[in-house]
């Protein structure tokens, strides 16, 4: 390991050849490379995010095992590391998490403070760089490149002090993965957890990706991997030996991806401006439901939701998706595109509840859910004709009803389908 770049990963001091421990803090947490200083590229995940702000928030769980998660029909939203000693894992039925860790302590998602420490942690990753990708509320890529004129260090350090001031400062934990492309770096900052830093080389990309799974390439699920184990192909060194014209003639586009993923070549950009694909709500219930009048009336909730959040980030979408999952965990989706892009609650039922009444046929669901993608036209529910007044007389009221929400709560104006029937707490993602 001599002769290798270093830096001490408790103070971002960078220790002499050979050094064991870190001789300005004693710290034995060195990361070497021979390529730390060159890379640029990195993946930042926040460790057990809802978990760690809840252990922050309460010293009395640091040493228990916790699961975040709704109740006993729900599922995990995110598991502590000592609860993931015994095997819990994020969106496992809770009757099975907690039967694998029966001393769990368990507790419902506060989203509202989640999303608080979110965009704290990426109020400091701004601080480092503009390029700021976010892939969810507590995941993000970085480009640094060119920013060492401005920190007076290499990326690799940056990070460091970073991570440093997210632990000092908010007081959770993360995890880096620094590289040459956005592909590798994710892979990377997984390598660790928690409080990891890992790297991955341009010099050794090849020989690291080898003998891994053909899974890690993210895309590749569980029907994509029997496909290609029955060509023989489980390993990424597997489609590295075959030639990507023979990989495009098997497998077509997904072919020519795979060979180039393979081989760790990743062009896709860090992009700030990288846009929402979907926007959507689902809740689990306590216990199944097959009332197609009960399942309407949840519905109504949800599509508030969703609709509440589209105005919110200003997106109007053109595809509405319902999702059901079967008592049997059979999980069902039905899709219908509208004539012209919404963010309004009402359309968004209308055509949700027109999907439901093909699915509820007195099968028993345990969860149901509704989205929103192919986004366009934030306006375009306002758009009149001289036939058809309606959408924006429907548009106008709604709107109206936000108003009088805003100025005083979300219960002064419900509208009659919420008292149909009883809708379970939203545990929305």
């Amino acid at each position: 390991m001599s002769g290798l770049p270093t830096l001490c990963l408790d103070c971002s001091t960078r220790p002499p050849d050979g050094a064991a421990r870190c001789p300005s803090c004693g710290g034995p947490r060195l990361v070497r490379h021979a390529e730390l200083f060159d890379l640029s590229v990195a993946h930042v995940d926040c460790d057990a995010f809802y978990a760690a702000i809840e252990k922050r928030d309460d010293p009395s769980l640091a040493d228990r095992p916790l699961i975040i998660g709704g109740g006993k029909r729900g599922v995990v939203s995110t598991a502590c590391y000592i609860a993931r000693i015994d095997g819990v894992r994020s969106a496992m039925p809770m009757f099975k998490a907690l039967k694998l860790c029966p001393n769990a302590v368990v507790i419902k998602p506060n989203m509202e403070k989640y999303s608080a420490v979110g965009r704290q942690v990426r109020a400091l990753m701004l601080e480092l760089t503009p390029l700021v990708e976010p892939l969810s509320i507590d995941e993000a890529f970085l480009d640094l490149t060119g920013t060492q004129a401005v920190h007076r260090m290499a990326p690799a350090s940056t990070l460091v002090r970073f991570a440093h001031r997210v632990e000092t400062e908010i007081g959770i934990t993360i995890s880096v993965g620094l590289s040459h492309n956005k592909f590798l770096a994710k892979i990377a900052s997984d390598l660790k957890k928690p409080r990891g830093f890992s790297v991955i080389g341009k010099a050794e990309t090849l020989d690291f990706l080898r003998d891994k799974p053909v899974g890690l390439i993210f895309g590749v699920g569980a029907a994509m991997q029997t496909k290609l184990a029955r060509d023989g192909i489980t390993r990424i060194g597997d489609l590295q030996r075959i030639p990507e014209t023979d990989l495009a003639r098997r497998y077509g586009a997904t072919g020519m991806r795979l060979a180039h993923l393979a081989r760790g070549e990743d062009d896709r950009r860090v992009s700030p401006d990288r846009p929402a694909k979907s926007v959507s709500s689902e809740t689990t219930f306590e216990d199944d439901i097959s009332d197609p009048v009960r399942l309407r009336t949840i519905l109504w909730g949800l599509s508030e939701t969703v609709s509440r959040r589209l105005k919110t980030a200003q997106l109007s979408g053109r595809t509405v998706t319902l999702k059901l999952k079967t008592a049997g965990f059979r999980t069902l989706t039905r899709s219908h595109t509208l004539s012209s892009p919404t963010q309004l609650a009402d359309r968004i039922f209308e055509s949700g509840q027109r999907l439901l009444a093909d699915a509820a046929d007195g099968t028993a669901f345990r969860l149901i859910g509704i989205g929103v993608s192919e986004f366009g036209a934030e306006d375009a529910d306002a758009l009149t004709d001289l036939i058809d007044t309606g959408p924006a007389r429907r548009a106008a009221a709604e709107r109206a009803v936000d108003a009088v929400r805003d100025k005083f709560g979300r219960d002064a104006v419900t509208r009659g389908i919420a008292f149909s029937g009883t809708a379970p707490r939203d545990r929305s993602k």
